[in-house]
């Protein structure tokens, strides 16, 4: 699991992520490109280090591949997961599943426009209280691969 973090050639993360994360300070994996996925974005707030704001999904998903290059693009939150879902924009899911309840947050799985989306089992991995779960998102047209976008959240 560390190693594929260490992998990662992009991050793409939602706004409240970003900043619950404290902005990551602007570096997330040693200097990876950080792209935030946001509603609105204030001209006066200039984002840390190498993160920059994007209110188009695409946009956003097209540059964090083209800064990763082989390597792959990682999704911090459950609202830009949802986005770029909705766009058809992301290839796998990996979910940390943890035994532990929190009573706030973003919803991942909430019902939506697109209806039912398929996932294939890709890997599922067992360790100390937490079990690592990963799935390909079965896109309904078939499409060329533009290169694995992650999302990794706690559930």
């Amino acid at each position: 699991m560390y190693a594929e973090a260490g992998s990662t050639g992009a991050v793409i993360s939602g706004r409240r992520t970003f900043e619950l994360a404290g902005r990551w300070n602007g570096d997330h994996h040693d200097g990876v490109p950080i792209h935030v996925l946001t509603h609105t974005i204030d001209p006066a707030d200039k984002p840390p280090g190498s993160a920059k704001f994007y209110t188009d999904v695409n946009a956003c998903a097209d540059e964090a591949r083209e800064a990763a290059g082989d390597r792959a693009v990682l999704v911090h939150g459950a609202g830009a997961a949802r986005a770029l879902l909705a766009a058809g924009q992301l290839d796998e899911l990996e979910l940390h599943l943890v035994p532990v309840l929190l009573g706030d947050g973003r919803r991942l799985f909430e019902a939506t426009e697109l209806g039912n989306i398929e996932l294939e089992p890709v890997r599922r991995l067992e360790g100390r209280d937490v079990t690592h779960l990963r799935y390909r998102v079965v896109h309904q047209e078939r499409r060329s691969h533009r290169g694995i976008v992650h999302l990794s959240t706690s559930t």
